[in-house]
């Protein structure tokens, strides 16, 4: 089975949950930036969490199906149409041959899943089909997709029949509640001024980094050292002293200062951040992230359970 890209849209890459194990190696695990949103449309659609999938970046792709597929369509709201038709997020939808999928202005959010039945079946590539543009693996020659490129997907599993994700596992999008961080271990100045501002994500974000600034004055307590480990979510202070925030497509050393962590639980709500919009940031200790851990493991292993 495959389908065609007819159009490509602003950045649309295969993802799936990445490629951990190699930062020692200096690549970073990559995959998509809202791991959550792709492993539920995932399992809404019958593939296994981990499964490849297309992360579609606020203006979306034009696709022609050219078999019938089961599509589920998860995460940001970009106003999805199948031949002019509105397709409802979270929901198993099925797809004749010829059909044209396509994506209007972006609504809530900033990244669309796009799951397709039997998942996407490109080259692995280090362990992983994850696109990383930078160090240029995995996907379709490590690139982003372009109009023309043909993609073969897998074998469908059992037949579905408008199966919906529960309301009560729908992700949350909205930037209202405060992103929760672990304290970093440099920069503490910088960590309170993080705690008492609120900032806006500005222009410059991309899959390796958002830059936020911050509407109190600048943080005073950037500067460099030699390089340490960064993570996806790391929130480094530069010199200029508005905070750097780590994405999937991060470096995996850098020489800024680590003023805070953002737990990995909220980290898909982060990738969903569009230029503009403003934020805060509030601390936890390391067992209530722990807690959040181990409560977001079984919320996935349960869903996953259910849907098998």
């Amino acid at each position: 089975m495959t389908i065609c890209i007819r159009k490509a849209g602003l950045l649309t890459t295969i993802q799936d949950t990445g490629r951990p194990g190699l930062q020692k190696n200096g690549i970073s695990p990559g995959g998509a930036m809202d791991p959550l949103s792709l492993q539920l449309a995932n399992i809404t659609c019958g593939n296994a969490p981990e499964a490849a999938g297309l992360e579609i970046t606020m203006m979306g792709p034009e696709i022609v199906f050219e078999k019938e597929h089961w599509i589920v369509i998860g995460g940001a709201d970009l106003s999805a149409a199948l031949d002019g038709k509105n397709v409802p997020r979270w929901t198993a939808c099925q797809v004749r041959a010829g059909q044209l999928l396509t994506f209007g202005a972006p609504q809530e959010g900033a990244r669309a899943y796009l799951a397709v039945s039997g998942g996407i079946q490109t080259v692995p590539s280090a362990g992983s089909r994850a696109t990383h543009l930078h160090a240029r693996l995995g996907g379709i020659e490590g690139r982003e997709l372009q109009a023309g490129d043909r993609i073969h997907t897998g074998e469908a599993g059992r037949r579905l029949n408008r199966r919906r994700l529960h309301p009560d596992m729908l992700p949350e999008l909205a930037a209202a509640a405060p992103f929760r961080i672990l304290p970093g271990p440099e920069a503490e100045e910088a960590l309170e001024l993080l705690l008492n501002q609120s900032f806006t994500l500005t222009n410059a974000a991309d899959r390796m980094g958002f830059r936020l600034e911050g509407d109190k004055g600048m943080l005073s307590s950037g500067g460099t050292m030699l390089s340490r480990a960064a993570d996806h979510g790391t929130i480094q202070v530069p010199p200029d002293g508005q905070p750097i925030v780590l994405m999937a497509d991060r470096q995996t050393t850098g020489g800024y200062p680590r003023a805070g962590h953002i737990v990995y639980e909220d980290l898909p709500r982060f990738a969903q951040l569009v230029p503009g919009d403003q934020l805060t940031f509030e601390v936890l200790t390391v067992e209530e992230a722990r807690e959040l851990r181990r409560k977001w493991e079984r919320r996935l292993r349960c869903l996953a359970g259910f849907h098998a």
